[in-house]
């Protein structure tokens, strides 16, 4: 990696930390300025960390598919371990945190964590979590060269977090039970 390539990533991290700051302080903000009209503004929050994590949890395994193609040490190696770590660091971690956060102040506010999609909404959530931590492994083990897999395999996983994304809108909407 080029020093040009490092100065830039150290940028690209100061700029993510500066908007997850700003972003933590408007929050913050929001609770202490108008505690009682805050559900509509958390929800929109939520909605936003849930398509920012689905973006990332979707991507990520379509750059395995691509990373387990090429040669340990290439330079198309080095370059999806560096798309990979700034995609898990930088997008996929904060937006799971925020979800997490925003989704059980909403599921304490505004159903006193009642009703029983609500549970299963909770655990396809917990299972999408499972499988984040699963492409969090995956990112280890590719920036240390030591992938196994097939892109065959990515490619089946590829299709996990839109399954569980599908039983998750559809409990949230729907509300079966």
């Amino acid at each position: 990696m080029t020093a040009e390539a490092k100065t830039d990533g150290k940028g690209a991290v100061r700029r993510a930390l500066a908007s997850l700051a700003i972003f933590a302080v408007l929050t913050a903000l929001l609770f202490l300025a108008a505690p009682d009209g805050l559900y509509p503004w958390i929800k929109a929050f939520h909605v936003i960390a849930v398509i920012s994590w689905m973006a990332g949890m979707l991507y990520l395994p379509r750059l395995f598919v691509y990373h387990s193609q090429t040669s340990a040490g290439s330079a198309e190696s080095e370059t999806f371990k560096v798309m990979e770590r700034r995609l898990l660091r930088l997008i996929i971690n904060p937006a799971m945190i925020a979800t997490w956060m925003f989704g059980l102040w909403l599921a304490w506010k505004g159903f006193g964590f009642s009703g029983g999609w609500l549970h299963a909404k909770i655990a396809a959530v917990v299972v999408l979590s499972g499988v984040h931590g699963y492409f969090s492994r995956a990112v280890r083990l590719f920036a240390a060269d030591r992938n196994v897999k097939p892109a065959r395999h990515w490619r089946m996983v590829n299709e996990v977090p839109t399954v569980l994304m599908i039983v998750i809108v559809i409990l949230v909407i729907v509300k079966p039970f």
